[in-house]
Parts: C-alpha cells; structure tokens; sequence
C-alpha cells in the first residue's frame, strides 16, 4: 500500500484533556485534515468552536470507529491502560475501522506490557503501531515543545516524525514496541527525586532566613540547576502549586514504574519512598496540586 504523505495527511486524535486539546490544534495549525473524538462530547464541540477560523478541514465524529474509519494516522492521549484498551480493542474502538496501512500513535503514559498487547493487535490489523510517551506537562503542549519517547520500528518512526514534529521539539525512536514507554518510566524516576530534592532544599533555605528567590538565582547557575529549579522553585516558595502535572497522575505513573521495577528484579528506593511522600499529598486532599507539592509535606508540622 503506497503511504500517505505526513504533508497532507488525515489525523484522528482521540483524547482532548489538558494534553490532547492543544496537541490537536498544533496539528491543525499545521495544514493536516483533522478529526477529533473525545469521550466527553462537549469538549470537542469546544475544540471546533476555538478552531472555527482554520483554513484545514477539522470534524468531530460521534464514534471511535467514525473517526478512524480514513483516518492516516490516529493519535492517542488518554488517561491509563484500561483507557487505551476501551479505545483501541474491540467492536468500538479504532482498531475495528483503521485501515491496513496507518499508523497508531499512543502518547498516552502507559506500562510496557499494554504497549506490546495494542502491537500485537495493530500487527493483526496490518496496522503500523508507536508507543510515544510524552514530556513536557501541559505548558510543554500548549507550547509546542513537547519531548517525545517512541517505541516501535524504524519505519513507522520515520513516518511519524513529521507528524510529532507539529507539537514536539524533541521525538526519540529508543527502541522496539515498548521502548518509549520504559523510557518515560526512567523520565519520571528522575523527576520524583529532583522535585524531592528541591522540595528539601527550598525547605532548608527558608528554615534559615534566607531569600529563596536569590538563592535560586545563585545555585541554577551552577551543578543544582535543573529545569524544576528554574521553572517550579519560586512558585513552591510562595506556596503555590496549580501548575499542571497532578500528583494523582505522578502517582499513577509511579504504580507503573515500581511495578515494572519489580519485574526487571531492580531495585528503586528512592522511588518507593517519594511514592509514599506523594500518598502523603493526596491524604492532605493534594491529589490535583501539582508534583512540586511535595513541599507541602514538610511545610505543614511548622
């Protein structure tokens, strides 16, 4: 089957949350012919009415299966595992109407094991399959600067890119179906243990009677310098933690990482603690503050 060119392809993007919604306007904006579904219809009636004035084509449809059924591509930026099931499998979901030839994009964050499952069904299907975990929370989409983490063959990567390149500063092939979403799992490792960190010192600096704000300044020239410190250190120090990426999404991503940590025989300490930390956040009715909350947790016995 000839390939569709990315230059003028049909887009379905599935999922329209704080992520998808703008993800699909970059599309949009780009000059691609895009189809929108979202579980809650009202939000893709939104959609529409904010891109009234593009010169693409852009639909709702009312079904996964309507809006895959010519679909080039269809994207995916939902919630978990059991959601990317209930959109892809079965009688309803895209898979059932995709034509041999496209390609699945999944940016949701998900555990490997579903990434191979949805290949081995997008195989099945004659339909080509990328898991591409996303980096970069809400601002990183609305700005279109995502980093993207893909896993899948060479061939469907290169087809991709020019698509991702449309809300992404940065799209990876790490590897086989799976890959990207193992990569992401170190990408939240590694924030946990930076925001803990910064949350500690932050902590440290106004215990001590010091100017947080020209503390930051000083050390983020320096080795402590991270993109949490430059972009999360002022507002934790003003108490202020409304900034996207919830602590009920840290922590079920978390559950993911850990629970795969346990199948790889690896050992992650600091990882399991931080988690507890974030359970913390949530008894304190933190669930929807954002992950540099953790601050909060120290804070609160003063």
């Amino acid at each position: 089957m000839t390939q569709p060119s990315p230059d003028s392809a049909r887009i379905t993007f599935i999922g329209l949350g704080v992520m998808g919604y703008p993800m699909a306007r970059h599309l949009a904006d780009s000059g691609h012919a895009v189809t929108v579904y979202n579980r809650t219809a009202q939000r893709a009636q939104n959609w529409l009415a904010e891109m009234a004035n593009t010169t693409t084509q852009i639909h709702s449809a009312d079904t996964l299966k309507a809006a895959a059924h010519d679909a080039d591509f269809v994207l995916l930026c939902v919630g978990n595992d059991d959601d990317v099931r209930a959109v892809t499998l079965g009688e309803c979901g895209v898979l059932a109407s995709m034509p041999a030839g496209s390609l699945l994009i999944d940016h949701t964050t998900a555990s490997q094991q579903l990434a191979l499952e949805i290949g081995k069904a997008c195989h099945e299907k004659g339909v080509g399959f990328l898991d591409a975990p996303v980096s970069g929370g809400q601002a990183g989409a609305e700005n279109g600067v995502l980093t993207v983490m893909v896993g899948g063959s060479e061939e469907d990567f290169s087809r991709a890119e020019p698509i991702m390149a449309c809300y992404a500063k940065k799209s990876a092939r790490l590897g086989g179906i799976g890959s990207g979403q193992l990569t992401k799992m170190v990408n939240q490792i590694c924030i946990a243990g930076v925001l803990q960190g910064l949350a500690e010192g932050v902590h440290f600096a106004q215990a001590a009677g010091l100017d947080v704000d020209q503390v930051v300044e000083v050390i983020s020239q320096g080795a402590a310098q991270s993109w949490q410190m430059q972009n999360r250190a002022q507002s934790m120090a003003q108490d202020q933690f409304d900034f996207g990426f919830a602590v009920d999404w840290m922590r079920k991503d978390l559950d993911i990482v850990l629970r795969t940590g346990r199948e790889l025989d690896t050992q992650l300490p600091m990882t399991a603690l931080i988690d507890q930390f974030y359970a913390d956040v949530q008894n304190m009715g933190g669930g929807r503050w954002d992950t540099s909350s953790l601050l909060r947790r120290l804070t609160q016995h003063q």
